[in-house]
């Protein structure tokens, strides 16, 4: 127990469990010469949630271990371990988002990722697996039953995060948008002799669009165009606005969660987005009252 909240509290100080030693942190292991990319390591810890995903797969491993008889008990469950942390999404406002989406118009492909992201509310792992037989155009449907993984140059392709796969309905513009943007990648391919088949990506930088997009980079490519027009947000965020402009708008969230991968059946987009919630129901409120007769003015 004290070895597991000792390494809880590491962790929380510095995810490369530096132990508070100076050293220059970098840019690659590779031989190089050093420019700005490499300097002195800076403590970056890990949130409280990350721990707590830490502490769920030891928990876990000690579980069998007291079950096939190697402990007696399991330590992890007498541990101290960081709260929760408390949902606190942040959501681009809707003139931000708009302002975002019309800049990314200027270049067709990546503008179609972005409102793809804002209507379906899709991870961007997700985005980048869509393959050309999960969009359905006549039945306005987008498949989503992979993901695209990443860490540091490594890529490969995995189950979508609830191990799960989900149909979300697409709107008309929706659906003519993502025509047009498949005719785009056809007649890309037309020029190199070749064809889309049924396994090519929807988004992909090359020409034939056999390969996915890198997750890491679709993110910094939003994240600097967030800088260039001095919005404070991130992609992730657009997840969080797809969610919020369905709440407010009504619709329940059990289908709200079905759209967005949420398993508890909507439990978890509750508890996620709970203070969206109350600004409905508040909305809701007003709006009825509007619609009742008032008393007469006394005189």
């Amino acid at each position: 127990m004290e070895v597991l909240e000792s390494f809880y509290a590491l962790l929380r100080r510095c995810r490369e469990h530096c132990r508070g030693r100076k050293y220059v942190e970098h840019r690659t292991e590779r031989p190089h010469e050093c420019d700005g990319r490499c300097g002195p390591h800076r403590c970056q810890p890990l949130s409280a949630g990350s721990v707590l995903i830490v502490h769920a797969i030891l928990s876990g491993a000690l579980d069998h271990a007291v079950r096939w008889g190697w402990i007696a008990v399991n330590p992890a469950q007498l541990a101290r371990r960081p709260a929760a942390p408390t949902p606190n999404p942040r959501p681009p406002a809707a003139a931000e988002a708009a302002a975002m989406l019309t800049a990314t118009w200027e270049d067709p492909d990546w503008g179609m990722l972005v409102w793809l992201a804002m209507v379906t509310g899709a991870r961007r792992g997700e985005l980048c697996a869509v393959r050309l037989r999960h969009v359905d155009l006549d039945a306005a449907v987008l498949v989503v039953e992979k993901s695209q993984g990443q860490i540091g140059g490594a890529q490969w392709e995995k189950d979508t995060k609830t191990h799960q796969g989900r149909r979300i309905a697409l709107d008309p513009d929706t659906v003519l948008l993502l025509a047009a943007h498949i005719e785009r990648c056809r007649a890309r391919c037309r020029a190199l002799g070749v064809d889309l088949t049924p396994d090519s990506f929807v988004f992909s930088t090359a020409p034939d669009s056999s390969t996915p997009l890198r997750p890491d980079s679709v993110t910094q490519r939003y994240g600097r165009l967030a800088k260039r027009l001095g919005i404070r947000t991130h992609l992730h965020a657009l997840r969080h606005y797809s969610a919020t402009e369905l709440l407010t708008a009504g619709v329940d969230a059990r289908t709200i969660a079905g759209r967005l991968g949420h398993s508890g059946g909507g439990s978890t987009t509750l508890r996620v987005y709970s203070a969206w919630v109350s600004e409905a129901d508040q909305r809701a409120a007003v709006s009825l009252a509007r619609r009742l007769p008032k008393p007469k003015a006394q005189a």
